[in-house]
């Protein structure tokens, strides 16, 4: 037989919103310990009502963050689309990266994923330059084009800073916890209220 939500009783109904409460605390704390994460993307707690009461869910925020300079020439970033890294032998979407170079010559970021050519890892030299169309230079010799979505644009000497406020993630988490808080107070109060009523009808029978 179908659980409908009227079904569920307030003890039910108040233990799933303490568990989606903290989903959300927890989301927001996460977000806000990478509000200095270069190219972090934060995540957005969504809560819902279903059959089974309050539950939380993380939906990815793809808003891009601001663009910080650092002058470093393989530090790069996107305002719009992506490029493509090589991580565990699988292609990696992404927006921005600061790569140096490994003894191969390739470009590795802090995570050793490879930066993507157009042909595979891409092979430079100390003192290339990449276009922000994603050719690679060096002087007026085309060493390569990076791998890129169409319609790419890439800076050079930039890296794309978190998308966190962290302001409004504090008001997040305090609402999450207020939230938690309140949850707890009415299960409580249920509970306290059932045990009463049970009481009163055990002594009524004795």
């Amino acid at each position: 037989m179908e659980r409908r939500i009227g079904s569920m009783d307030g003890m039910e109904l108040m233990a799933s919103a303490m568990h989606a409460a903290q989903a959300r605390l927890d989301v927001s704390a996460d977000n806000l310990a990478n509000v200095s994460s270069a190219g972090f993307e934060r995540h957005l707690a969504r809560t819902s009502l279903s059959v089974n009461g309050l539950a939380t869910r993380r939906e990815l925020d793809t808003e891009r963050g601001s663009l910080r300079h650092t002058g470093r020439e393989f530090d790069l970033a996107t305002t719009s689309g992506t490029l493509f890294v090589e991580e565990g032998g699988h292609r990696v979407a992404t927006r921005s990266g600061s790569f140096v170079l490994d003894e191969a010559g390739r470009l590795r970021d802090a995570r050793g994923r490879l930066l993507l050519g157009a042909e595979g890892p891409l092979v430079v030299r100390p003192g290339a330059s990449i276009d922000e169309r994603g050719v690679v230079r060096e002087g007026d010799e085309v060493l390569g084009r990076l791998r890129m979505t169409a319609g790419t644009v890439v800076e050079s000497g930039f890296l794309e800073a978190s998308n966190v406020d962290a302001v409004k993630e504090m008001v997040d988490i305090l609402s999450a916890q207020r939230a938690f808080e309140t949850a707890q107070k009415t299960l409580v109060a249920l509970d306290d209220t059932r045990s009463k009523a049970v009481n009163d009808v055990v002594r009524v029978k004795s």
